[in-house]
């Protein structure tokens, strides 16, 4: 009979297959990041050869910001509907913030800088296929 922490151990693992599945989209994704809805990190792949620009503790609360702006997003779904992605450029990278349909989790994607938003567009609508899988 499998335990607890085998089931969590296979959860995690697929997580993190996830996580190089959506590496796999662009080689300009920096870093792939799941997170639940308080911002932890369930799992996450940073590009090979890249310095993170954060922090673990800067990371940390990024995350949790991001979780808790999908939060507030959410309250509004009645009248403007669900999310479908948000998208925030900054001076060093584009982030890429797309609820999951599954497991109420996010999908945290943080790409170089100069991916045209076109681009960014694409790598959204890849996102949206494996996580539909």
């Amino acid at each position: 009979m499998a335990n607890k922490n085998d089931d969590f151990s296979a959860i995690r693992l697929s997580f993190q297959n996830k996580c190089l599945e959506l590496m796999g989209i662009s080689e300009k994704i920096r870093y792939v990041g799941i997170i639940n809805r308080y911002g932890r990190t369930v799992a996450g792949k940073l590009r090979k050869n890249v310095t993170p620009l954060l922090s673990p503790e800067q990371a940390r609360d990024e995350h949790f910001v991001e979780a808790i702006r999908q939060q507030l997003r959410n309250s509004f779904n009645e009248s403007i509907g669900k999310t479908d992605f948000s998208i925030t450029k900054n001076d060093l990278v584009t982030l890429v913030l797309v609820p999951s349909t599954k497991d109420n989790l996010l999908i945290y994607i943080t790409l170089d800088r100069d991916v045209p938003l076109q681009d960014v567009s694409d790598v959204i609508v890849k996102i949206k296929e494996i996580d539909s899988k």
